[in-house]
């Protein structure tokens, strides 16, 4: 299998770097192949500019989207790394999907409004906060966010939702112990989802 391990964390240091960093490690080890696609790093422009809005006349994807979209053909799962920022994911994913995940990619015109273009592939996600995750759950901030964001998305794009681990309570000076434990939940994630697959 094929994976793009999408990374939205303007520091490299950060633990959502760690955790993308294990997706393609823990991937790589179970026979797949991963790419990274560190957002900030590669300084995507999130802005969805007025010329890539379809029109009766047709749609024409801008060069760096159709320079992305061409390097995602033939991924079966993208794997989201982000940390909440007001409970949502930043800027620069959500202007991600906005601009890669559109018209001609994600879905289709159709008839009776869109065709999902994405049915065989999934999504799988892992957030972080600062605040924790007892706070997290008893706000139904977690369920909010992936009924706006994670279920929304596979269903415009007919993509399968595997999961969303979020850990909360990180903070910039997190301790070993504790980050060692929850990469070590990242990793069993990725084979309950992947394993299976690993000779696909």
């Amino acid at each position: 299998m094929k994976h793009a391990v999408v990374l939205a964390h303007p520091k490299p240091d950060s633990f959502c770097a760690s955790i993308a960093r294990t997706c393609v490690e823990t991937l790589t080890e179970l026979g797949h192949t991963a790419i990274l696609r560190d957002l900030y790093a590669m300084d995507f422009d999130p802005r969805l500019k007025a010329q890539e809005l379809p029109t009766d006349a047709g749609f024409q994807a801008a060069a760096d989207v159709a320079a992305e979209r061409g390097l995602l053909a033939g991924v079966d799962s993208f794997i989201f790394v982000y940390p909440f920022w007001f409970n949502a994911p930043p800027a620069i994913l959500k202007g991600y999907v906005d601009r890669v995940f559109g018209m001609r990619f994600g879905f289709a015109p159709a008839s009776d409004g869109t065709e999902p273009l994405l049915e065989a592939k999934s999504l799988l996600s892992f957030s972080t906060s600062g605040a924790p995750d007892q706070w997290v759950n008893s706000t139904g901030a977690l369920k909010a966010l992936m009924t706006v964001f994670d279920y929304h998305l596979a269903g415009v794009c007919g993509l399968t939702v595997l999961g969303h681990s979020h850990f909360g309570g990180i903070v910039p000076n997190l301790a070993e112990d504790p980050a060692a434990d929850m990469l070590d939940q990242v990793r069993a994630a990725l084979r309950r989802s992947f394993a299976a697959d690993a000779s696909a």
